[in-house]
C-alpha cells in the first residue's frame, strides 16, 4: 500500500484542449485556482466528483508546425505571407507564432497553432477536423498540414485502431496531392 511517483510534471499539457472540450472545464483556470488555495469542489471551482464528471461528444487536435513532411519533417523557415486559420462551432484555435508578415526562425518551436476540433461521435470530430485543416492559408513556408489531412482522414484512424508503427507502417500518409 505505499506508492511511489517516477515522474511529477506540474506543467499544464499541450493536449488540455481536448479534455476541456469534452468536459467544458477550464483547466488553466482550474490549476490557478487550486494553486491559490481552493478545493476543486468549493463554490468557487465547483468541480463534480471525479464519477459524475461530464464527457460530452470527442475531440482531437492537431499541431501545424512548419515542418515539411515530405523532406523527414525538417522544420521551414522564412516569413508567412498570408495567413488565415479556420473558425466555426466545434473548432478551438490556440495559437502561436501564426500571422501573416511572421517571420519564423530556426530558433523556436516550429509550433503555428493548434487546432482542435470536437463532435458528438468521432467521426464527426474528424470531419469536423478536416475541414478546419482545409480552410487554412498559409503561404511563405510549408506546413505539415497535408500530411496532418492524411492521418485525420485515414480509415484506420477514423476507426480507432491505430498503434504507435502507424506512421511506419503506412507510407500513404506521406503522399500529397499537389
Amino acid at each position: 500500500n505505499e506508492w511511489f511517483f517516477i515522474e511529477v510534471n506540474p506543467r499544464i499539457q499541450v493536449e488540455h484542449t481536448v479534455t476541456e472540450m469534452v468536459t467544458g472545464i477550464d483547466l488553466v483556470r482550474s490549476q490557478i485556482l487550486v494553486a491559490e488555495g481552493h478545493t476543486l469542489h468549493d463554490a468557487t471551482l465547483n468541480l463534480p466528483a471525479q464519477a459524475e464528471m461530464p464527457l460530452n461528444g470527442f475531440a482531437l487536435q492537431c499541431r501545424v508546425t512548419t515542418e515539411d513532411p515530405a523532406n523527414g519533417f525538417i522544420p521551414d523557415y522564412g516569413k508567412i505571407h498570408t495567413y488565415r486559420s479556420p473558425a466555426g462551432f466545434g473548432i478551438r484555435l490556440d495559437g502561436a507564432s501564426a500571422y501573416g508578415g511572421a517571420v519564423i526562425t530556426p530558433y523556436y518551436d516550429s509550433l503555428l497553432v493548434k487546432v482542435t476540433a470536437w463532435g458528438r461521435v468521432f467521426e464527426d470530430a474528424c470531419h469536423r477536423m478536416d475541414r478546419a485543416l482545409r480552410e487554412f492559408r498559409i503561404r511563405g513556408v510549408k506546413t505539415n498540414i497535408p500530411f496532418l489531412e492524411n492521418v485525420v482522414n485515414h480509415a484506420k484512424f477514423q476507426a480507432g485502431t491505430v498503434t504507435t508503427s502507424f506512421l511506419d507502417e503506412d507510407q500513404s500518409l506521406f503522399k500529397f496531392s499537389a
